[in-house]
């Protein structure tokens, strides 16, 4: 799955154990009611977020994981998580000058002398 939107934060690495380490993004959706999604990068994918920063159009691709927590009191949880595993910026909008010149008008073209279906041509179709 991939999501896309302007980055809102940038987190800081957090270690949260001797083996395990988190970065947070936050990208900001730009839909009529856009969300604000929380992303997770752990491990080596939290450099991945290096050279990012605030403001920057991007596409996150994502994985979802959910699991199951039973608590001391016996009630069953759920828990959903984001994780991403890659991300890139988006090209910004191409400027005027640089788009595809326009496509020629029939009248551009001269008209066949004839045509018939008869005739033999050497092309497969």
């Amino acid at each position: 799955m991939e999501v896309t939107g302007k980055i809102k934060v940038v987190g800081a690495e957090q270690q949260i154990s001797a083996s395990f380490k988190k970065r947070e993004l936050v990208v900001t959706t730009d839909e009529q009611y856009p969300q604000s999604i929380m992303i997770e990068f752990v491990q080596d994918k939290c450099d991945l977020l290096n050279n990012y920063n605030i403001g920057e159009d991007v596409k996150v691709s994502i994985n979802l994981g959910g699991r199951e927590w039973v608590n001391p009191q016996g009630e069953t949880k759920y828990f959903n998580s984001i994780k991403g595993w890659r991300i890139e910026r988006l090209a910004a909008a191409q400027a005027p000058n640089t788009q595809s010149p326009p496509m020629p008008t029939a009248e551009t073209f001269e008209p066949a002398a004839s045509f018939k279906e008869e005739e033999h041509d050497d092309l497969p179709f």
